[in-house]
């Protein structure tokens, strides 16, 4: 399972016995393919010690409010911005305390204010701590403000007391917050993408094709099952693996992709057309391999290629129509036109004559254009511009 592959984990230990289990909560993320990252106060050293948790998560732990070795020396801002999920365990008294009234006096409570990720608090303390009517009000006003609380359990504590107060077990706080991510904007719908290049044949050894890698489409597709939705992504030929919970289709040539992708939009509610799809194929392929002869040239007809996104947005006009559009100059002037003669409802833009953001890199910076808008997303890692791109789908596909 992999169920957090992509994810940015940041876990903050506070000082309470349960530190020890911070361990384990480690592991079972890393075990998921999640990317770990360790904030502790300096109350948990008096606990578990850094050094193992360094051991555990393979990054270096972070205790500093000014970190010089960050950039600008503001390490709360980078590891804000660096987190998908933050997850205080176990949070103590104290902690809740600090975090409801905003303070941000230690490195842990300046990233909290300054991030927008998902947060999830699992509690650990004396049950009468828990109980305790200025708790209940932090944990009211944690809650409102949009913080997970996982727990606290009941059970025996440290203490000898039996009552409310024991912080969940490591596995069932990765359950539980597995599950919350999956109820996402997009749940109950089905979407189908497309992804990488397609390639035509010429003879039974060469083919026309692209540098297309499959990596944003495969991208979207992960992005896609984390807002909910089943996904079908039919895929031309790629290095790269997908998630477990999509259903792949791998097809070769454009007139395949074209005919899964009629099958799959029968049940879509969403079709996002990502692939590099090849415009052109040869007229006639040859059964045997084509020789070399004495001429210094070879001559190969090409017909075009059916458009896979206008036959689609023809065939299912009440499906949302998502294209991407590759271009090498005049990007968004050429984006727009696509966006009119194709008539859909989204078209994503991209500058591929940059090195930095094109073909086969990790990083992408895009244009999402609509009839009525346009919204520029940044260069980052393709993974959150497909969930950025999938966001804004979900606002508009709420609006309809």
């Amino acid at each position: 399972m992999q169920n957090f592959l992509n994810k940015n984990v940041l876990l903050c230990v506070t000082g309470g016995i349960a530190a020890y289990k911070s361990a384990e909560i480690i592991r079972l993320f890393k075990k998921e393919a999640a990317d770990v990252r360790v904030v502790m106060t300096d109350s948990a050293k008096e606990f578990i010690t850094p050094l193992t948790l360094q051991a555990i998560s393979g990054n270096e732990i972070h205790d500093s409010l000014l970190d010089i070795k960050a950039e600008s020396a503001m390490g709360h801002i980078e590891l804000a911005k660096w987190a998908d999920i933050i997850l205080i365990a176990p949070c103590t008294a104290e902690s809740m305390s600090k975090i409801a009234h905003g303070r941000a006096d230690d490195l842990m409570g300046a990233l909290i204010l300054a991030s927008n990720a998902e947060t999830y608090i699992a509690p650990a303390m004396n049950m009468n701590m828990w109980l305790d009517k200025t708790t209940q009000e932090n944990y009211k006003a944690l809650s409102s403000r949009g913080l997970s609380f996982i727990g606290p359990a009941n059970g025996e504590q440290a203490c000898g007391d039996i009552g409310p107060g024991r912080m969940e077990e490591p596995f069932r706080i990765i359950e539980l917050i597995h599950s919350s991510l999956n109820k996402g904007p997009l749940s109950g719908k089905t979407i189908t993408i497309t992804a990488g290049p397609t390639r035509e044949q010429i003879d039974p050894v060469r083919f026309l094709s692209n540098n297309s890698s499959g990596k944003m489409g495969y991208a979207l597709g992960l992005a896609a099952i984390e807002a909910g939705a089943s996904v079908n992504l039919i895929s031309g030929p790629v290095a790269i693996s997908a998630h477990k919970d999509i259903n792949l289709y791998k097809v070769n040539s454009a007139d395949e992709m074209l005919e899964r992708c009629i099958k799959s939009m029968k049940t879509s509610d969403i079709f996002i057309s990502c692939a590099a799809v090849s415009d052109y194929k040869p007229a006639v392929v040859s059964e045997t391999k084509i020789k070399k002869d004495e001429s210094d040239h070879l001559k190969i007809h090409l017909e075009k290629n059916k458009d896979i996104l206008g036959v689609i947005s023809s065939k299912y006009p009440s499906a949302f129509h998502i294209g991407f559009a590759a271009e090498t100059n005049d990007v968004d002037i050429n984006a727009k036109a696509k966006l009119l003669s194709k008539k859909i409802d989204m078209i994503i833009s991209n500058d591929v004559s940059n090195k930095l953001i094109g073909f086969d890199v990790d990083e992408n910076e895009v244009n999402v254009i609509t009839k009525t808008d346009s919204i520029f997303l940044k260069k980052d890692k393709k993974i959150r511009i497909a969930r950025e791109i999938l966001n804004i789908v979900s606002t508009k596909i709420n609006k309809i």
